[in-house]
């Protein structure tokens, strides 16, 4: 694809459109929030943690008075919260524009959810699949409506081994599962972008990552943290990729978007290309299955 400088002046009003970004308080979902805010689109921010979402809906207000912003609580490792998230929100909405799957755990130390989910399989990947599931009735009813998972280059690490997806077998390796739930975004994606086109529902779904970008997800990394000083892109041009696959008219179901620069770390957004095995269709289906499986949750299209 030729090279363009694709920004958030290409998008397009979205007023009456009602938007969900998860883990939207801080990073490139605060800016997928604040853009889309100031495009007049409904944002729900939906956080674990309510001052952190407070202080951002503060933010976006302060420069832009007339934003509609909500924030909900959510905390995507446990399932009973998200299944409240979902009951909220239907008591108050009856269609969903726009689903943002941002929020993610990255190489923490060791720990499970609270349904006993390795942390960032369960959070990256199940805890997504359940919400957009128990979401879809509404989603799938909103003309034009689109979801979008954003995943991470560190995909290329990943290789899900479903024998052990709670890693109780191995020695533990944070990169590693890390890798794992965000190549799941992907198999998410793009199983979701055929079951959607079998269907031949008016619904997308696409896939992003941001490149290199400074956020509060590289907490408990060190080295990667002391660089990102002089090589990571602020999380405003980060969030590029998210929003190109949030509202780019052309996008097309499975289209995935990341930087245009060198190995896709810093740049403008463009569709780019997943890895091989990120294609594979019965690791995709697989997946699926046991997502269903885990969270009791049947994903009905």
């Amino acid at each position: 694809m030729q090279k363009e400088k694709w920004d958030a002046t290409k998008i397009k009003d979205q007023t009456g459109r009602i938007v969900i970004i998860t883990g939207s308080s801080s990073g490139i979902g605060f800016h997928a929030a604040n853009a889309l805010a100031n495009k007049n689109a409904k944002v729900i921010i939906a956080v674990r943690n309510l001052k952190k979402g407070d202080d951002a809906a503060k933010k976006i207000f302060a420069q832009n008075k007339n934003a509609d912003i909500e924030v909900l609580y959510l905390d995507l490792a446990k399932l009973d919260v998200i299944r409240q998230f979902v009951k909220i929100y239907k008591e108050k909405y009856d269609k969903l524009d726009l689903l943002i799957n941002n929020a993610g755990v990255m190489i923490p130390p060791y720990s499970k959810t609270a349904d006993g989910f390795e942390i960032q399989f369960g959070t990256n990947h199940l805890g997504h699949f359940a919400l957009t599931a128990l979401l879809f009735d509404l989603i799938k009813n909103t003309n034009n409506s689109r979801i979008v998972n954003v995943s991470s280059g560190a995909h290329k690490l990943g290789n899900i081994n479903f024998n052990d997806l709670n890693w109780e077998k191995r020695k533990y390796n944070a990169w590693k599962a890390y890798g794992d739930s965000k190549i799941a975004n992907l198999y998410f994606t793009y199983e979701l972008s055929r079951r959607l086109q079998n269907k031949k529902l008016n619904t997308k779904t696409t896939a992003a990552h941001p490149g290199w970008t400074s956020t509060e997800l590289m907490r408990y990394s060190t080295i990667p943290k002391f660089l990102e000083k002089f090589f990571a892109m602020k999380p405003e041009q980060g969030a590029l990729s998210t929003l190109r696959a949030a509202t780019d008219e052309n996008a097309e179901n499975g289209d995935f978007f990341g930087p245009d620069g060198l190995f896709e770390m810093r740049g403008f957004p463009i569709k780019v290309h997943s890895n091989d095995l990120s294609h594979d269709k019965n690791i995709a289906t697989e997946l699926w299955n046991i997502s269903e499986n885990l969270t009791d949750i049947k994903f009905v299209l």
